[in-house]
């Protein structure tokens, strides 16, 4: 039986002759979906921002999948130059890609009053940009392989913010909105390419953040199990818990690969039933 925690959820070959792409592979939900492909069979391409942390995810990777086809540069994804750089590489290692997932990004923890003007700038830069880019870099190896496969797509991991902002996270709450309409409006634009777009609107799920504030509780005794179920608990999380890195990778592998050929300009909910919208 799978379990939460084993990358495998759909047969070891479901993959197999596809490449895929994973901006932000290195680390959290971005690492997790690299292992998730490579499990089911694809050659996978990764960038990060971080070279050290990218040299790491790739030696863990290296040891998890011997056998696997992998290739990974460091690529700033807000440079346009860095990405193309990025996606000419990763065709010349493993071929044209057939699925892209846009993963780079995080939250601005700010509200409406203490938000500068170069602020708002530099997150709905992030945030657009991120997806921009990588799009228009790959998007001619997507269509090239959706004549020869059949199928590719394009996944943008997004949040659950985009349609439930927080007064908290002003900024990033928008720019998510944002990103929302634009996977909408690409899945318009590239279906006659026969290219798929889609999303995830993902909730609270643990991550590095999540770990530091765990460090830093004021009730040392208790222990990570507890401390984030009481944090479920207060954010009125209906399954009582977080969600898994795992449990939003598959989703997104779900949406890039052929099991999901008929659907495009959609989102799938990854917030444990935290979502108030149909």
């Amino acid at each position: 039986m799978t379990t939460p925690s084993s990358p495998s959820f759909l047969a070891a070959d479901a993959l197999a002759g596809r490449t895929a792409v994973v901006t932000g592979g290195s680390s959290g939900i971005g690492l997790a979906t690299v292992q998730v492909l490579l499990a089911c069979g694809a050659a996978v391409a990764l960038c990060g921002r971080d070279g050290a942390r990218l040299d790491r995810a790739v030696t863990q990777l290296r040891q998890e999948f011997p056998r696997a086809r992998l290739f990974a540069q460091r690529c700033d994804v807000l440079d346009a130059a860095s990405v193309q750089a990025f996606a000419s590489a990763s065709q010349a290692a493993l071929g044209p890609a057939s699925m892209l997932v846009n993963n780079a990004g995080q939250g601005r923890v700010s509200t409406f009053a203490d938000t500068a003007d170069q602020a708002w700038v530099d997150e709905l830069q992030l945030k657009f940009f991120s997806v921009i880019h990588p799009t228009r870099a790959f998007l001619p190896q997507l269509a090239a392989e959706r004549q020869r496969l059949g199928d590719a797509a394009i996944t943008c991991a997004n949040s659950l913010l985009a349609r439930q902002p927080e007064p908290h996270m002003v900024a990033t709450s928008a720019a998510r909105a944002g990103v929302l309409n634009l996977v909408r409006s690409m899945a318009a634009e590239f279906a006659p390419q026969g290219v798929r777009v889609n999303g995830i609107l993902i909730g609270l799920v643990e991550s590095g953040q999540w770990r530091r504030r765990f460090d830093a509780r004021d009730d040392t005794s208790q222990d990570w199990a507890a401390w984030s179920g009481q944090l479920a608990s207060d954010k009125h999380i209906p399954l009582g818990r977080l969600g898994l890195p795992l449990e939003a990778a598959r989703a997104l592998v779900f949406l890039s690969s052929p099991f999901a050929s008929y659907t495009t300009g959609s989102h799938i909910d990854i917030s444990g039933g935290l979502s108030r919208h149909a």
